[in-house]
């Protein structure tokens, strides 16, 4: 196994995820690649660009998850992990899979929020998309761990 594609999103599972994504890339002597998937740009009708306030607020989110993500990256290339971090804007599961091809990426491990049917029914699911259209293996790790 040579690539490992850990998708983060910066819930409480995040460390969870990043741990066993770590673990796996250790026993396999694993690159691993943190990717975190930034919403697209809005589309603001009749704004152009957007409003001022808005374009600062979106480059301070950016820079914070940027800042987040090469934090992460660096704690794990310290404790001896090949890591590079990933900031890719775009639409989360099409974005990871099209990452994963470019990338030959052996496996991608992806938290779950635990959500209900009724959530995943109105919104979808994240990891139920990347399940469906991955080619290649997908680690699910569970929101909800022993206690």
């Amino acid at each position: 196994m040579d690539n490992i594609l850990a998708a983060i999103d910066f819930s409480p599972i995040t460390p969870t995820v990043v741990d066993k994504a770590a673990e796996i890339a250790r026993c396999f002597a694993s690159k691993l690649w943190l990717i975190h998937i930034a919403a697209p740009e809005p589309d603001f009708v009749g704004y152009g660009t957007g409003p001022q306030s808005k374009r600062d607020w979106r480059a301070k989110t950016l820079r914070e998850e940027h800042r987040y993500i090469q934090d992460k990256a660096l704690e794990l290339e310290q404790s001896g992990i090949d890591v590079t971090p990933l900031l890719v804007q775009g639409m989360t599961v099409e974005t990871i899979l099209q990452e994963a091809s470019k990338l030959k990426t052996d496996m991608i491990v992806i938290g779950s929020h635990g959500h209900g049917a009724l959530y995943k029914a109105l919104v979808g699911s994240v990891s139920a998309g990347i399940i469906r259209k991955a080619s290649c293996p997908v680690l699910v790790v569970p929101a909800k761990t022993k206690s």
